[in-house]
């Protein structure tokens, strides 16, 4: 099968390039390489890849440039992981969001129409569900008020594929991540963030009280979930599903599987409750176990040391991290 995969130089991106061009996939990847996180670690993230792949510089804001390569490619599915990411920037720059996120996945899908191409798998979030006090969080729960910037654009993004499977049918399958984690993880994410100062000897900044929960999945459950949705041929045209961990972790509690891991106590700076975080998020995986073969394996204390150990092996041989 011929995938592009948007966002293939990023954390989730180029493990799933990996994983598709293992499997005998003809891959090209759509990344503009941005200074949203050091392009450099992007980079390196391809490195391993990149003669086997194509790789297409340009920005999802281009809507030409998007369909360009949609004609250049002529993809059998479209892997769609680009997007701007983060709860807390997504306050601080809500139209780049609105921009790269809506607007990008609007250009994909328009391209797909075009182009013939009737697969496209979206990586949704569990930001989606807003401050929801039904646990575990299911694909049928209603979603009355998202709570960030990013979230909004993540249901957007969720009912333009719905509009596209229904008016052209484009077989379109939403996959709403649960906190992904793992080696080559942004390193504005926390436990990215927790370990590099735990490790330093620098102080890390803990907002609330560290009872917010987290459902934490690790990469290559989450890379299992998303070849399961390009496979995908339910009754539905458009379908969404959880990919989580099915293990809701406290901030306090991760801390302590860092520590562990690490070999060293965290300084901890005491801050507020930050705007626009959830206090909590849990999987109902049930729908995804039942139609994706979807069976997260790794705990997360298992999967904290996975990810120290690759962040010090690239530390050992001079990458940024």
């Amino acid at each position: 099968m011929k995938i592009l995969v948007t966002g293939g130089a990023g954390f989730i991106g180029s493990h799933t390039t990996e994983r598709l061009l293992r499997e005998g996939h003809d891959v090209a990847i759509l990344d503009c390489f941005n200074d949203y996180y050091n392009p450099a670690i992007k980079r390196a993230n391809v490195r391993a890849f990149a003669d086997r792949v194509q790789i297409f510089e340009d920005d999802l804001r281009d809507g030409a440039a998007v369909e360009r390569v949609i004609a250049a490619v002529k993809p059998d599915a479209v892997i769609h992981l680009a997007a701007r990411a983060g709860v807390r920037p997504s306050i601080e720059q809500p139209e780049l969001y609105i921009d790269t996120n809506i607007k990008g996945t609007f250009y994909l899908l328009e391209a797909c129409r075009k182009h013939g191409c009737k697969r496209f798998v979206f990586a949704s979030s569990s930001s989606v569900y807003g401050v929801n006090k039904k646990i575990p969080f299911a694909e049928e729960d209603p979603i009355l008020q998202t709570i960030s910037p990013y979230a909004m654009t993540k249901m957007a993004g969720e009912q333009i594929c719905s509009n596209y499977s229904q008016l052209y049918s484009i077989r379109t399958v939403c996959l709403r991540f649960f906190t992904v984690y793992g080696p080559r993880q942004r390193p504005d994410l926390a436990i990215s963030k927790f370990t590099r100062a735990i490790e330093d000897g620098k102080p890390i900044d803990k907002y609330g009280a560290g009872h917010t929960k987290r459902d934490y999945t690790f990469i290559s459950d989450i890379v299992d979930g998303i070849l399961g949705a390009v496979n995908y041929n339910g009754e539905s045209l458009c379908s969404i599903f959880n990919l989580g961990g099915s293990q809701t972790v406290s901030l306090n509690d991760l801390i302590a599987t860092i520590e562990n891991a690490v070999g060293k106590k965290a300084i901890i700076n005491e801050m507020p409750e930050q705007p626009g975080d959830v206090p909590l998020t849990s999987a109902d995986v049930a729908k995804a176990t039942r139609d994706l073969n979807f069976k997260p394996t790794t705990h997360i204390d298992q999967g904290i040391p996975k990810f120290v150990e690759w962040f010090r092996q690239m530390r050992a041989e001079g990458n940024v991290v």
